[in-house]
């Protein structure tokens, strides 16, 4: 199994500050795509926004940017894993704009979420991924010449 690893371009989403990580990793078809802060990646040392609907929304552009750098589709998400600071607090709104961004209930991704402590930059959000793609999966398993 060979895997390919995506670094997205600084306006594409945020860098990576204060820990090391791929943007995403690629294996068989897979695409594992790291957690996203709410960060602006055009103002990355910004201050975060303060509520909960403005967090998921750049959470969720900046997972579709590095999705579609590694050129898969929102909808080819699998798993969504869900971690919130304010977990009763949060969840309604959270859920709102998930909605926004998985609205074919028929391509719902499987998804867990979960209340946190505490979530880097203070955050009240943070999301990640896994696709899979057949398309993807077939030429990754074409024999190279």
């Amino acid at each position: 199994m060979s895997s390919t690893i995506f670094h997205t371009v600084a306006a594409a989403a945020p860098a990576p500050v204060s820990a090391r990580y791929s943007h995403a990793v690629e294996a068989d078809g897979w695409l594992h795509v790291t957690g996203q802060l709410p960060v602006d990646p055009e103002r990355p040392d910004a201050p975060l926004p303060g509520d909960i609907t403005a967090q998921a929304r750049l959470c969720f552009d900046n997972l579709k940017r590095i999705v579609s750098h590694a050129r898969y589709a929102l909808d080819d998400t699998v798993f969504v894993r869900i971690y919130l600071r304010d977990f009763d607090a949060d969840f309604a709104a959270f859920n709102r704009v998930y909605d926004a961004y998985f609205d074919d209930p028929q391509r719902l991704p499987s998804r867990t979420t979960v209340g946190v402590s505490r979530l880097g930059r203070d955050a009240r959000v943070e999301v990640d991924i896994v696709l899979f793609s057949r398309e993807k999966r077939a030429t990754a398993s074409q024999p190279h010449t």
